[in-house]
């Protein structure tokens, strides 16, 4: 088999293609690896409390390496700490890095070309299978989620905190993807097939907020989040 580490997320793009991988015998996944806002204690884009990360890898069962990013990132020294991420990984023995993008070539094309730097190949499980199938699957298998934080180019703040479910897909927009692949809603998942037991949580507070953007940036600056309080600590 295989040796491979899994890039996890928190969300549910991430929990089906686990999923999916797990259930692939070509691929030996041994490891989840998440990137982690050091100042905040919270995972990158997502904004989940670090610990609700720590809960979901205990349950999954699946050793857990953190790579720690400071508050503010330049593009330089993201691909600096990154790259000595992965040579790591490769000196452990490491081949295959697996990731739950669905559409976007930019992404994977960047992906491939930074892990082939480091002799490392991705592996997209979920790559081209419609955005409308893969939430109908994942809501069959009985995977649990809830969003925590929305893109608000996309979604107004009545989206945050809600469940997964058929409602929530009907009340989606026309131009926002189903699996929201264009960033436009990310999630924490709590319960599924994947998870020996669900996570537990409180839903805290809303917060609006407004990042910097220059002239060499075009990425969205304006979000909604939601807290999610872990309720026990295993």
């Amino acid at each position: 088999m295989k040796k491979a580490f899994f890039n996890w997320s928190t969300g549910k793009d991430s929990a089906l293609a686990l999923f999916t991988i797990l259930n692939d015998k070509n691929y030996s996944i041994q490891k989840l690896v998440t990137s982690v806002n050091k100042s905040f204690e919270r995972v990158s884009m997502h904004g989940v409390q670090e610990e609700l990360l720590n809960q979901q890898a205990k349950s999954i069962g699946l050793p857990l390496e953190k790579i720690y990013f400071p508050e503010e990132v330049s593009m330089d020294l993201y691909g600096e700490i990154m790259k000595k991420s992965m040579n790591q990984l490769v000196s452990e023995g490491y081949e295959y890095s697996v990731f739950g993008d669905i559409f976007l070539e930019d992404l994977k094309n960047y992906r491939e070309q930074k892990l082939a730097e480091v002799n490392l190949k991705g592996v997209f499980p979920l790559w081209k299978r419609d955005s409308k199938a893969l939430m109908t699957e994942f809501i069959k298998l009985g995977f649990k989620a809830i969003t925590v934080s929305v893109n608000l180019n996309y979604l107004d703040e009545t989206f945050v905190g809600r469940e997964l479910d058929e409602d929530f897909i009907n009340d989606l927009p026309e131009n926002v993807d189903v699996c929201g692949e264009n960033g436009e809603f990310h999630t924490f998942v709590y319960d599924g097939p994947i998870f020996k037991y669900p996570i537990e949580f409180v839903i805290g507070e809303k917060t609006k907020k407004e990042y910097s953007k220059d002239e060499n940036t075009n990425w969205d600056t304006s979000f909604w989040y939601i807290d999610l309080i872990p309720k026990n600590i295993r």
